[in-house]
């Protein structure tokens, strides 16, 4: 990351194209619903499913990043903007609308 990134605005489409391969993202994908059903799971059946949250998120960011994208995860750099870009994406190709953000981001 050459450039110090000072907001989030700039944050977000250099977070897309850290994450331009479609592999990375299915993989962010898969951890982020599991974190979710994990999540459902600590509220309903019992809190130690809560340990599955950072384990199911990460887990499968990292291996995206390290052996699909090879680029370093923006979460060691931008933890904070890193989470909520993960679940920003996610609910945002969920829904359908993702493209246009990774056509502006310059993401092919």
């Amino acid at each position: 990351m050459g450039n110090r990134i000072a907001s989030y605005r700039e944050f977000w489409p250099h977070y897309l194209r850290e994450h331009g391969k479609r592999a990375t993202r299915k993989l962010h994908y898969i951890g982020t619903a599991l974190t979710l059903v994990a999540l459902a799971l600590g509220i309903v059946a019992s809190p130690w499913w809560l340990l599955a949250i950072p384990l199911a998120g990460y887990g499968f960011a990292w291996f995206a990043h390290f052996r699909v994208e090879h680029n370093r995860p923006a979460t060691f750099t931008h933890p904070w903007w890193s989470l909520v870009s993960d679940y920003r994406m996610f609910f945002l190709a969920v829904t359908g609308r993702l493209g246009p953000h990774l056509e502006r981001a310059g993401v092919r």
